[in-house]
């Protein structure tokens, strides 16, 4: 790697660590900064990957997140290569991967927003004009170039991406797969909240559907490798619940 990379790829996981280290303590950058003597001007230029910091300042800093220097920079384990997002709609995947994804310091990858560069019309309109079965197809060529990439990355898959089950095998294979679980009405609940109506538009059986549908999938998400109950939690803390997992997993 040439050296102004590997600076840039140093700064980038100790960014990641020391903002992870500090909201698990739940401190804030005032916090840190009493706690460590560094300002909170230079810590922001840390946790943005911006800051240079000294060997001296280093072990300050260590001391004060209760860790040492070494593990501050050591790079992050390779086999963490894709996180995969999958939950049904109004699970929370949209707000949670970006959290995530800034968290583990990694790019975050929409599956849906991803076809519509591809096919330029928005899902439900390529549902309406080609049906699911070719969604399904670009779907699954979508997901297999993102693996194929091979670069690290936050996932946020769709939320019918169970019902391949090619593609779904792939997704389990190749990446580690996290299941937002909710209950119907905490989907039903955050779609409305979205703005979006129609869910209930004109069909008085929708929530009835949406529990069927729940209960059809089920068995498949629970074949992702974790499951975090999303009831009740931020966005953040759901981010930080997914990164202990995998922390744990390493």
């Amino acid at each position: 790697m040439h050296y102004s990379a590997r600076v840039t790829s140093i700064l980038a996981d100790l960014a990641v660590r020391v903002r992870r280290l500090r909201e698990e303590r739940k401190w804030s950058r005032a916090d840190l900064a009493k706690r460590s003597g560094l300002s909170v001007r230079f810590l922001a230029r840390i946790e943005s990957g911006a800051g240079n910091v000294s060997v001296l300042r280093l072990a300050e800093l260590a001391t004060a997140l209760g860790t040492t220097p070494d593990a501050l920079v050591r790079p992050e384990p390779v086999r963490r290569r894709i996180v995969t997002l999958v939950g049904m709609r109004g699970a929370g995947k949209s707000t949670v991967g970006p959290l995530l994804a800034r968290r583990l310091g990694v790019p975050f990858l929409e599956v849906e927003t991803a076809i519509f560069e591809v096919s330029g019309l928005p899902l439900d309109q390529l549902f309406e004009l080609h049906g699911e079965a070719y969604y399904r197809r670009l779907e699954r060529e979508t997901l297999a170039r993102i693996v194929a990439a091979s670069g690290p990355a936050v996932v946020a898959a769709a939320g019918g991406v169970v019902n391949d089950s090619e593609t779904w095998r792939m997704l389990l294979e190749s990446s580690t797969v996290v299941w937002l679980r909710a209950r119907p009405e905490d989907h039903w609940g955050r779609v409305i909240a979205q703005g979006d109506r129609r869910p209930m538009a004109d069909n008085p059986d929708a929530m009835a559907e949406l529990r069927a549908m729940l209960a059809a999938r089920e068995p498949l998400y629970r074949q992702a490798h974790h499951a975090v109950e999303t009831n009740g939690k931020t966005p953040e803390e759901i981010a930080r619940e997914i990164a202990s997992k995998l922390d744990a997993a390493d």
